[in-house]
């Protein structure tokens, strides 16, 4: 193999190159300048965008990596620079978003010292990175780079950090690339056990109520051809986590709505009513399954999981099969009896019914003068024809967002599911937009989570990059306020909101930017955006007090969901 004598910071570089990364988030400073000197160098290589916060970089990595299914790159310096990474990097543990970081350290013989902007970023870290490395030394670079990638994207993707001293990146190597592929004790994908398959096809082809919830492992693992072959043949009625959707197109006769606290009524009642509940590439979050106690205690669980840590954790299975989802379903299909489980399905419509007349009648059509968000969701969902691509923050919003937006291909909500992170949405659209150019993307923020990352309009403004956001402003804490006024006797503490004026704030970073008032100017507003060719931000004034339903309050059981 031969090599080329190079500084740590070049190396870094190459190896980025070597991985086939081509865009890096990020923000220079004193720990990490050689990097950054070394980067101006391969500008035609590999484009680097300067976020207006080390936040904004994890987060509109997350948003790239998310939608394009590649690993998202993100840079920084010590100290605070790589403090203010960690939030996007939590967030990206919880979510299994594929993601390297790289942070910039004092010189090694500084180390422990206190020095100017060091902090223990390694020691900080390693709660919420699935690998973390501090590199003292050049000849490191490339052996850790191309282990952090593959850790990075492998059996259950997550985040990797490499902390790299100063003099690493300033002395010199013997550079040469091999990519990793496997890390002693490190197996990234459990063996299939063919007895695993052929049990869950027998409790499968004996169920009489079954019912599928399907998470992200069917995107992480692209196994959205193999999900549909898999309900189709056995007929089963399909719900979704809110991390899961749009691996399969909404308008499918099998998919059956979104499980959750503010999930559809059928797949959640229903839920304890199935006989056997096949769970796909999901976690069983607590928001997804209310009252342990009394969660599906009927029903025979099917778990389909890459990480063997899920199995049983919160649900006890009958059955476990460990594997990427994509080739456990591909071998179960040949098991599976072709079925018919309509009288099963007629009951899901039934429960569509009753939510349709109590709560999504009133959501789409309201009689009160206020616009509701999902009436915005609906305007989005024409004008795009259901293919936009949905980058929601973190509130009523993103629940409006998730039970309302309509999408007809994979990889189309970009949603902090775990972590619920406000401030996600806006820098998460600009690194969603740039890895996807070709699809309208398109923002859903409330006005808090808004002001949290809003600095980020200085990237659009710089990047260019035409990405659609929409505010849904109804000068609250919505969610807060929600909970405050159904469980708090209207105790509405610490959540009104006082707003800039945001589309005057919009136009010094020069977006295109309208307020919608009246309900009859929000079509032609939606409109207008969607057919922009550049950034575009349009305000949506939501009635203050537009509550998000059904709900299934904490501690309560999934039978137990509130419609009002």
């Amino acid at each position: 193999m031969s090599t080329e004598r190079i500084t740590g910071a070049e190396a870094v570089i190459k190896c980025l190159l070597e991985e086939g990364a081509d865009l890096i988030y990020g923000y220079p400073g004193g720990a990490i300048m050689p990097i950054y000197d070394e980067l101006y160098k391969y500008q035609d290589k590999l484009q680097h965008v300067l976020t207006r916060h080390e936040q904004g970089a994890t987060h509109s990595a997350q948003g790239f990596a998310r939608a394009t299914g590649k690993v998202g790159v993100a840079m920084a310096t010590s100290g605070p620079g790589a403090t203010n990474l960690i939030t996007g990097i939590a967030d990206a543990q919880i979510d299994s978003t594929p993601m390297v970081c790289i942070t910039g350290q004092v010189a090694r013989h500084l180390l422990g010292s206190d020095a100017f902007q060091e902090t223990d970023i390694v020691g900080i870290s390693t709660p919420v990175t699935k690998w973390n490395y501090q590199v003292t030394s050049a000849d490191e670079i490339p052996g850790v780079m191309a282990k952090a990638f593959y850790i990075a994207r492998s059996g259950r993707p997550g985040p990797v950090l490499i902390d790299i001293t100063k003099n690493a990146q300033m002395d010199e190597l013997d550079f040469s690339y091999e990519k990793c592929k496997g890390v002693r004790s490190y197996k990234p994908v459990p063996k299939i056990e063919p007895s695993k398959v052929q049990a869950a096809a027998d409790v499968i082809n004996a169920a009489k109520k079954p019912m599928i919830v399907f998470g992200q492992g069917i995107i992480l693992g692209e196994a959205e051809a193999e999900l549909k072959a898999f309900i189709e043949k056995a007929d089963i009625p399909s719900a979704w986590t809110i991390m899961g959707l749009s691996a399969l197109e909404t308008k499918h006769s099998l998919n059956v709505g979104m499980v959750g606290m503010h999930g559809n009524y059928g797949p959640n009642v229903l839920t304890n009513e199935c006989d056997v509940l096949i769970a796909l590439g999901m976690r069983f979050d607590d928001r997804v399954t209310g009252n342990l106690a009394t969660y599906a205690k009927q029903a025979k669980v099917v778990h389909f999981e890459i990480d063997p840590a899920e199995i049983d954790k919160n649900v006890k299975t009958d059955v476990a099969v460990l594997g990427n989802v994509k080739d456990t379903l591909a071998q179960i299909l040949p098991l599976i009896n072709k079925n018919n489980h309509s009288v099963w399905r007629e009951e899901f419509k039934k429960k569509d019914a009753i939510e349709f007349d109590k709560v999504i009648k009133e959501d789409l059509h309201p009689t009160k003068e206020g616009m509701t968000m999902a009436e915005v969701l609906e305007q989005i969902n024409v004008a795009s024809n259901d293919d936009a691509v949905i980058v929601s923050d973190v509130g009523q919003h993103q629940m409006f967002a998730c039970r309302y937006a309509k999408f007809s291909q994979t990889k189309s909500n970009i949603t902090s599911g775990g972590l619920g992170t406000m401030g996600f949405a806006l820098p998460a659209a600009i690194g969603a937009k740039m890895g996807v150019p070709n699809r309208e993307v398109v923002a859903i923020i409330g006005d808090g989570g808004y002001q949290m990352t809003i600095q980020e309009l200085g990237t659009i403004f710089q990047t260019k990059v035409p990405v659609k956001i929409v505010v849904l402003n109804n000068e609250f804490l919505g969610m807060v306020r929600q909970w405050q006024q159904l469980f708090f006797d209207k105790r509405y503490a610490s959540t009104e909101m006082i707003n800039p004026d945001f589309i005057t704030i919009a136009k010094g970073y020069h977006i295109p930017a309208t307020r919608v008032t009246k309900r009859e100017d929000l079509a032609g507003a939606v409109q207008e955006m969607m057919d922009s060719k550049e950034a575009y931000f349009l305000e949506v004034c939501i009635e203050k007090e537009n509550n998000v339903f059904p709900m299934i309050p904490t501690g309560a059981s999934v039978s137990d969901m509130r419609l009002s």
